[in-house]
């Protein structure tokens, strides 16, 4: 899966001239927490919730109402947005931007075609592909299922069990696992007493049978 797939392309942006309290009832709007800060059209910086809320007054200010509005209406995005901005590409694989996720601490990266802003990516994204991955958002069956040592031929003898059981496969994930190998798949059939047979017969410990059924 490439970030194009799940990246948001449908952006609010602001200028660095925007004030504080524009950006945040932007953003209370749009139901959204990150907006790029942009300049004809070069991206400046990203403003976040948490840096606003960090930057507005507090309720246990001793500034008067006067004084509070005249500094919202003073503070502008650039004095406190975030210059420095990690990005990927769109055409970058999805496990490079979650490990860069992971390995900076950051919850969002920009995505940029060359010098253009074409999306954001954030954590939410990621996860809404890990669960399109494993098959959880589709009717059907999950099965997890163990073999002790791994060896040639798993996709082979799994995708013979599919076959002879006529079941249609729909997800697959490959995980080694302490020598030996955990298979994480999702098919289309409610009943699968058939394909588990085959399974077990080729040395597969079934360790998780769950059902799922959407609601249309």
């Amino acid at each position: 899966m490439y970030v194009k797939d799940y990246m948001s392309t449908d952006l609010k942006t602001i200028q660095p001239s925007t004030t504080i309290i524009q950006a945040s009832d932007l953003m209370k709007r749009h139901d959204i927490k990150r907006l790029p800060v942009m300049e004809n059209n070069h991206l400046l910086g990203l403003v976040t919730r948490d840096l606003i809320d960090k930057n507005l007054p507090s309720a246990a200010t001793s500034l008067s109402a006067h004084e509070v509005n005249y500094l919202l209406e003073k503070t502008k995005v650039s004095d406190f947005m975030l210059k420095k901005v990690d990005s990927i590409a769109p055409d970058s694989l999805l496990e490079e931007a979650a490990v860069m996720m992971r390995t900076r601490d950051i919850g969002v990266l920009v995505v940029k075609e060359g010098n253009q802003l074409v999306g954001i990516l954030t954590d939410k994204d990621i996860f809404r592909a890990f669960a399109d991955i494993s098959g959880y958002n589709s009717e059907g069956t999950s099965i997890v299922l163990e073999l002790a040592q791994d060896r040639k031929g798993v996709i082979e003898e799994v995708g013979d069990a599919l076959l002879a059981a006529d079941i249609n496969l729909t997800h697959m994930t490959v995980y080694h696992n302490e020598g030996g190998i955990r298979v994480v798949m999702h098919v289309e059939a409610a009943d699968v007493n058939a394909l588990l047979d085959l399974l077990k017969k080729d040395g597969y410990q079934v360790q998780t049978v769950q059902k799922k059924t959407i609601s249309r």
